[in-house]
Formats: C-alpha cells, sequence, structure tokens
C-alpha cells in the first residue's frame, strides 16, 4: 500500500506538468520560452528554500549544481522552446522516450542491467512516441522535435544521477528540489536577459498562468518527483513520464481543439500501457537505500526516515 501511494503521488508531477503545454501557448507571451522558464523555476526554488532554510554543503554543492543544471537549467528552456514551436500533444508526448535513455543511462551509471521485460516496455513506448510524432497532423518542426527530445535526455540524466547520488543525511525532497530549482533558475537568468532582452509586460492571464507554472507545476510536482525518485527505481519513476503527454493530448483535444488521427491515439495507448508496465516491474530485493552516495545499513535508514519530517 506504501509503494502504491508513492507512485500515485509521484504520478501527480508528470499529470501537471501535461498541462504545461496548454497554459504556455494560450496564456503566456509568445516567442520568450527563457523567460517562462526563469519565472517557472526561481520562484519556486526560493519558496522551498524559504520553507526549509537548508542549504547545501560540501560536496553537495557541486552535485546539486549538476543536478539543478540538467533538471531544471538546460530541461526547462529546451521544453518551453518546443512546447512554443509544436502542438501541446505532438511536444508533451516526445517525453514518453524517457524510459530508453533511463535503462541505458542506469546500465552505464548505476550497473543496472535491465531485464528484458523492461527493455520492451522501452521499446513500445517509444515506437508509442513514433507514431504520434511522425504521424502527427501539420508539418513537423525539426526545432520544437530536437528541443523536445535533448529536453527529455537531459531530465533522464538528471534523473539517474539523483538515483546515484542519493540524499546528504537528514535532507528531504523539499530541500533537494529548492537547491535544484534555485540553481537551474539562476543558470537561466543571464541566458534569458541576453537572448530575449528585458522581461516582457504581463497581462492579468499570463500572470495567473506563470503562478499556477510556479505552484502547482514545479514547487509542488517536483518536490512529489524528487520524493518519488528517493523511494522508487529510476525505470519505476521515469515510466511514468507518459501520463504528461497523455494528459497534454487529452488537453489538447478538449480545450484547444487538437485534433488526433487513429494512429496518434494507437501511439497514446501505447504510452499508456508502458507506464502501467513499468509500475509492474518487480523491485530487487537485499538492495539498500544509497545516501550521499553510501550504502547505508538498515538500522540507519530506519532511525534517519523516523527524523527526517519533509519525506
Amino acid at each position: 500500500m506504501n509503494r502504491a501511494a508513492t507512485v500515485l503521488l509521484t504520478a501527480l508531477a508528470p499529470l501537471s506538468w501535461g498541462t504545461t503545454y496548454a497554459v504556455t501557448t494560450e496564456f503566456l507571451p509568445a516567442d520568450r520560452p527563457l523567460f517562462t522558464a526563469l519565472a517557472r523555476a526561481l520562484p519556486a526554488g526560493l519558496l522551498l528554500l524559504a520553507l526549509v532554510r537548508v542549504l547545501p554543503r560540501g560536496a553537495w554543492w557541486g552535485k546539486a549544481t549538476v543536478l539543478g543544471a540538467l533538471n531544471i537549467g538546460a530541461f526547462f528552456p529546451l521544453l518551453f522552446l518546443a512546447a512554443y514551436r509544436m502542438p501541446g500533444g505532438m511536444a508533451a508526448v516526445v517525453s514518453s522516450a524517457g524510459p530508453l535513455f533511463v535503462v541505458a543511462l542506469s546500465a552505464l551509471l548505476l550497473g543496472q542491467r535491465p531485464a528484458a521485460r523492461t527493455l520492451v516496455t522501452g521499446v513500445v513506448a517509444a515506437f508509442g512516441v513514433s507514431m504520434v510524432v511522425l504521424k502527427a497532423t501539420g508539418g513537423l518542426d525539426t526545432v520544437g522535435l530536437v528541443a523536445a527530445v535533448a529536453s527529455t535526455a537531459s531530465m533522464s540524466a538528471g534523473l539517474v544521477l539523483a538515483k546515484k547520488w542519493g540524499s546528504p543525511a537528514g535532507v528531504g525532497p523539499l530541500a533537494l528540489a529548492g537547491w535544484q530549482l534555485t540553481i537551474g533558475g539562476l543558470l537561466i537568468a543571464p541566458l534569458a536577459l541576453l537572448v530575449e532582452g528585458a522581461p516582457p509586460a504581463l497581462d492579468g492571464a499570463a500572470v495567473g498562468g506563470y503562478l499556477y507554472l510556479a505552484l502547482a507545476g514545479t514547487a509542488v510536482a517536483y518536490w512529489l518527483w524528487f520524493r518519488g525518485i528517493g523511494r522508487l527505481s529510476a525505470t519505476q519513476v521515469t515510466f511514468l513520464a507518459p501520463l504528461s503527454p497523455l494528459t497534454a493530448a487529452v488537453v489538447g483535444w478538449v480545450a484547444l481543439g487538437e485534433a488526433l488521427t487513429a494512429l496518434q491515439l494507437a501511439g497514446m495507448a501505447l504510452a499508456f500501457g508502458a507506464t502501467v508496465a513499468g509500475q509492474l516491474t518487480p523491485r530487487r530485493t537485499g538492495v539498500t537505500p544509497v545516501v550521499d552516495g553510501r550504502r547505508e545499513a538498515p538500522e540507519k535508514v530506519v532511525a534517519r526516515r523516523g527524523a527526517a519530517v519533509e519525506g
């Protein structure tokens, strides 16, 4: 029951991310992906830091910087670039290729040999992606597609490294999310100013859109996401990613009038099937959790979890 609850709570993150594309295209200023990424990341990160009042120490300054760059600093600008240049369902569904990236990186960085079932599930997810993207109505935007794939690769690398490094003793997912969002936002800030100039004028709809993305779609969603990374396997977490394109496709169809062909709908069904199959993959037993790069004894795990208030 605890594992099921963790899966369901973690799934809320990609569900909320699936609404990002509709919010971006309908309410936010056009052609400002870097400012949008900054407005989403930095306020959310500073809010979480104000709540936890915990900063990285020692080697974790470097680790948090790498994770912040991968999960936020590179991922957000690429994500919004894809959102601006492609229909929501198309742009979001590319993220369901994430399991293949994670499987490969987990073998390289974590020494985890993927089970045949995991590989098959990942291939099915990627095939579903190709059905949606390659057969989508309208012209295929090359820049948008490359940005979507690159954003998925960046976040997949961040997920695997987060699993490899674990977390410092006594530090929960709220602090980890705050560190990464703040660092990522600070990395985006000079690039946004250099490339896009001064912030645009915002109307009420844009302000509401940014508040929604910063609070529900970022602060809360990333807390749940990093909480899930700490409690589930890397492949289990990444196989939740297809929920984002499924949500985006439904929102695009219902609210934005975006058409989906029968072949695209079949691809979405495959992506959903990959999500379910990914959660059914049995966990390995006898593996102790990783904290700050080291294996912990079971009795220390119990003590640490009892002391942590954020998890």
